[in-house]
């Protein structure tokens, strides 16, 4: 009973730890305009994603343009659209495999070893999509945070962290704790035959004895 409940826990983590995942993978905010200054008066907030940029000005819908070219992307960025991909990749199959290994499930009937198998499979997975999104949301962050030190560039080249690298962040968490989840459930399994304990001095089922008269 414990278990399903674990296994139940898990796979609501790493579901929303895969919802999260596809948020930040699609949402432009990723780079954010840093306002440095006096001036407080905003009349334009530039959004740069993985896979567009827009803008956002006053009172106005933002407006966004899909990137011309993958190679004007910065490096964090290239390597972010293919380890976001295969995060929601190896996220969703190991969700799937992981409900063939569940307990409340009939898929696999009356073998425990090969459920076991099974989430530990889907646990793998699900920890391998957390590894594919803490890289580029940690990189990316990095490059922000080290670019808003540089003297070298002007308060208009400076950027801030976007929203979607914090959703990026906290997927990583549910995915991980939803991983080990699913690695660390322990199916009780009677491996030992039953056995029929005899005594040399207790009689035996199948004595006879002799009629009474």
């Amino acid at each position: 009973m414990a278990n399903s409940a674990l296994e139940i826990v898990g796979l609501l983590l790493s579901l929303i730890g895969l919802i999260g995942t596809a948020a930040s993978t699609g949402m432009p905010m990723w780079r954010v305009t840093a306002f440095i200054g006096e001036n407080i008066i905003v009349f334009e907030t530039r959004y740069e994603g993985l896979w567009m940029n827009c803008f956002r000005q006053a009172n106005i819908r933002m407006q966004c343009k899909v990137y011309d070219s993958l190679l004007a992307l910065p490096p964090d960025l290239q390597a972010a659209r293919g380890l976001m991909c295969c995060a929601l990749a190896l996220g969703g199959v190991g969700l799937l495999i992981s409900l063939l290994g569940l307990q409340c499930t009939a898929c696999i009937q009356d073998n425990d070893r090969a459920k076991r198998t099974v989430l530990i499979i889907a646990g793998s997975m699900i920890l391998g999509a957390c590894v594919c999104v803490i890289i580029p949301v940690s990189w990316t962050g990095h490059a922000i945070i080290r670019d808003f030190y540089n003297p070298l560039l002007i308060d208009a080249q400076r950027r801030e962290l976007g929203e979607a690298l914090y959703i990026g962040w906290v997927s990583s968490a549910f995915l991980f704790a939803g991983g080990c989840m699913f690695c660390c459930c322990n199916i009780k399994e009677d491996r030992r035959p039953d056995r029929y304990m005899y005594s040399r001095n207790s009689p035996s089922q199948y004595t006879s004895y002799p009629p009474q008269p």
